[in-house]
């Protein structure tokens, strides 16, 4: 069985994960930027101030995109590196930056999806209070304005911001991300619920000013449940642990996807988090239900659970041994099945996969090769159980490979290596594992190889 005619298939990466350039061209800082010298925050204490070089070495890396026959190309724009105070002024040189990835792309044949916001907050609104600032929807409307008058002549393609629930969850309130922070629950949804803003002001900001019809949308990730045992119990549960609330964090998808498709917050948020939910007006919710047109997610495990009593899941623990990645996450397919089936029947939107990948621990062999024979295997499986939601109902329309290379993998650094390109972090070298090769193979057979 083959994918659609008309599935895209690509890569992803984030701009402060790839580029370098830190301190180049006039870029401003970032709380990644930030919180890379706070000493212990990242893995031997190392930083994204060169990463893959990208910021100079992006014709080459392009090149090799289209060498492997990616469709499309998933990036994210540095926010300070466009207006480095967050506002205000415009640094052209940051500015010009994207709008020669977005010619060379197109040059190539590459089609860009474009994230406004993968993670590297402006460090002067952080120091203006960041998600906690009742203004950050409008400082955020006016730097998406900035990069839509720029770029969407070129540009169909919109990602408003992506993995929120990081962002806000591990950033604000776990604290172990950039800024860093651990912050009480109810400050936690305020940050949230100013999130939630700027992705509707961004999503009217692109309606109003694109120079051709947008596709817009947004990449959140999430608790992810599927059933051990097809039985409609055990579905039932899944379905239900997947969209619920469970105790005082955000990560199930209906607390950043209702609000959007439905103009409302679920009503189990609601109860459970009472008096620390920040207030809300109609007006608040029209602005974050701005109609969107596609949901992406991204998806690397999931849980399988029961039913328990009363229907409530039950989560069954993985056996000894299991198959696990480098960086400790469970393998589990079915996920891959779940998710995107959960997602349409609850949303009724176009998917896309944003980000799935591997972990693995890559090197040059002594034939000059990258062999990652594990990699191969954990895609493989997956995209087969997508191709099985797919013919089984679920709208998705694209898949994005996390990562087209390998890069900084935030509070872990270089210590994960996800890529289909391997990077030497001293010489910059890229190499093409064989991982790569065999995606290439997929996409031109549309996925009839697996």
């Amino acid at each position: 069985m083959k994918f659609s005619d008309k599935f895209i298939w690509g890569s992803a990466t984030a701009s402060y994960q790839i580029e370098g350039g830190a301190y180049e061209d006039g870029k401003g800082l970032s709380v990644w930027d930030m919180f890379c010298r706070t000493k212990g925050k990242i893995w031997n204490d190392q930083n994204g101030d060169v990463a893959c070089d990208f910021y100079h070495k992006y014709k080459e890396d392009i090149a090799l995109m289209k060498e492997l026959g990616h469709d499309a190309f998933r990036m994210s724009i540095s926010w300070p590196r466009v207006i480095p105070n967050g506002t205000g002024e415009v640094n052209e040189k940051g500015l010009g930056f994207y709008d020669k990835v977005i010619d060379e792309l197109l040059k190539n044949g590459i089609t860009p999806f474009i994230t406004l916001f993968h993670w590297d907050y402006p460090y002067e609104l952080y120091c203006k209070g960041g998600m906690l600032n009742p203004d950050s929807s409008k400082w955020f409307a006016e730097y998406t304005k900035v990069v839509v008058d720029k770029l969407s002549d070129r540009v169909a393609n919109w990602m408003t911001i992506n993995e929120p629930e990081c962002f806000i969850g591990i950033g604000y309130h776990e604290g172990w991300h950039a800024p860093g922070l651990k912050l009480d629950f109810p400050e936690v949804m305020r940050a949230w619920h100013n999130m939630l803003l700027c992705h509707g002001e961004a999503v009217r900001v692109i309606r109003q000013n694109s120079k051709q019809k947008a596709n817009i949308g947004c990449a959140p990730c999430g608790t992810t449940n599927y059933p051990i045992e097809n039985t409609t119990e055990n579905i039932n549960a899944a379905r239900k642990s997947t969209f619920g609330t469970r105790g005082k964090d955000i990560w199930s998808y209906a607390l950043w996807l209702d609000p959007i498709c439905f103009g409302k917050y679920p009503e189990d948020a609601l109860d459970k988090f009472g008096n620390d939910m920040p207030e809300t007006s109609e007006e608040d919710m029209k602005t974050i239900s701005q109609p969107i047109d596609f949901i992406g997610f991204n998806i690397y495990r999931g849980d399988a659970v029961k039913a328990g009593p009363g229907g409530k899941s039950v989560i069954v623990p993985q056996a000894p041994g299991c198959p696990r990645t480098p960086c400790g996450w469970d393998i589990t397919p079915p996920a891959m099945y779940w998710l995107p089936t959960f997602l349409y029947e609850r949303y009724k939107k176009p998917l896309y996969v944003t980000e799935n990948g591997i972990s693995n621990n890559d090197w040059v062999s002594i034939d000059g090769k990258v062999h990652d024979p594990q990699r191969i295997d954990y895609l493989n499986l997956y995209l087969l159980e997508l191709r099985k939601a797919i013919n089984d109902g679920a709208d998705v329309r694209g898949y994005f490979v996390w990562s087209f290379i390998d890069n900084f993998e935030w509070a872990e650094s270089y210590k994960q290596r996800f890529g289909l390109v391997h990077v030497d972090y001293n010489t910059l070298k890229r190499t093409v594992k064989d991982s790569g090769f065999w995606y290439k193979k997929v996409i031109e057979s549309n996925g009839e190889i697996l």
